[in-house]
């Protein structure tokens, strides 16, 4: 920056993909807070790299109503070929989410998931699960409502639609006094989706995914005493995990080898996420006090540190909780 009084200007590459973009809109949202930090969409497809330019650090022509910015961070694979060819571009620091394919020392840090394997350094820091833009709430809702969430195949768990059906209707029949509300994903079976449907009543409500937005979520978790999701989704157990409301997940066989499975059962082992042989823990109406997850909030606070220039301007704009 050449006026060190202005708010930081970091610039988010993204490639669209929802998760990819929640995660930036998580970490964005804490930089933003604590520094004052502005904020800068960039999509990738508008700006195509060929692999020469991103080796050699050769960056595009960019829209000149850009600031200069103080960092670039890029989430997904389709993004780093944009982030390499701007890593010299005006001194700004690069960031990169999730194990990149490239070298680490060809961007200035890295925030990867526990369960990639990537050991922590100077330049890198590992978390918990993966980074989202829920926050964690102060209290829970003394309503007895839960939310279930439900992905669908993936190459991290044996799927099956019966198994997935069956477990959601044993929790229905179990907690009759409960209010239940199902949403689906991209990824649900279109048959496993109308078999939810048969599911409603005046105490179940399914919402088909194209019927929700951003904030849907944010909005149900906080209406909500707790949740149920499947494994499958490392975001979507992240985020509940990370509202504080007691997250339980649905039993899938497991594949071996697998890094969300390896991620899964970290979090499960912290106490941040309960199985389903454990379900009443989650459904109890006086629930224990469970470490806080907030990874965004931490890497936010990790990346200040890395990078003071970020603290400049805000660096008392908002106080550690």
């Amino acid at each position: 920056m050449e006026n060190d009084t202005q708010a930081p200007a970091i610039w988010l590459i993204t490639d669209n993909k929802p998760g990819h973009r929640n995660q930036l809109r998580g970490l964005a949202g804490r930089l933003r807070a604590l520094t004052g930090a502005k904020l800068y969409w960039l999509n990738a497809a508008d700006y195509p790299v060929p692999l020469w330019r991103a080796l050699l650090g050769l960056a595009p022509t960019v829209d000149k109503a850009l600031p200069q910015p103080d960092l670039i961070v890029a989430a997904g694979s389709g993004t780093h070929r944009l982030l390499l060819a701007l890593r010299r571009y005006r001194k700004a620091k690069t960031l990169v989410l999730m194990k990149p394919a490239f070298p680490l020392n060809w961007v200035d840090g890295a925030i990867i998931p526990a369960h990639d394997d990537v050991k922590p350094s100077k330049t890198v820091l590992n978390t918990e699960g993966v980074i989202n833009a829920i926050t964690p709430l102060s209290e829970l809702t003394g309503k007895p409502n839960a939310l279930i969430l439900v992905g669908g195949p993936s190459e991290h768990f044996d799927w099956n639609n019966d198994t997935v059906t069956s477990q959601i209707s044993d929790l229905i029949a179990r907690y009759p006094r409960w209010h239940w509300t199902i949403s689906d994903s991209r990824r649900t079976p279109e048959a496993l989706y109308r078999r939810l449907t048969e599911l409603q009543s005046k105490a179940v409500s399914v919402v088909h995914h194209s019927q929700t937005d951003d904030d849907w979520l944010k909005h149900q978790l906080e209406t909500s005493r707790a949740v149920w999701a499947t494994p499958d989704s490392m975001s979507m157990v992240c985020e509940a995990a990370t509202s504080g409301v007691p997250t339980g997940i649905f039993d899938l066989p497991p594949r071996a080898g697998s890094r969300v499975v390896n991620g899964i059962t970290r979090l499960a082992g912290l106490g941040l996420v309960a199985h389903w042989s454990d379900h009443a823990s989650v459904m109890a109406d006086h629930q224990p006090q469970h470490p806080r997850l907030w990874e965004a909030d931490r890497a936010a606070r990790w990346i200040i540190e890395r990078f003071p220039r970020l603290l400049q301007s805000g660096q008392n704009k908002e106080q550690r909780p």
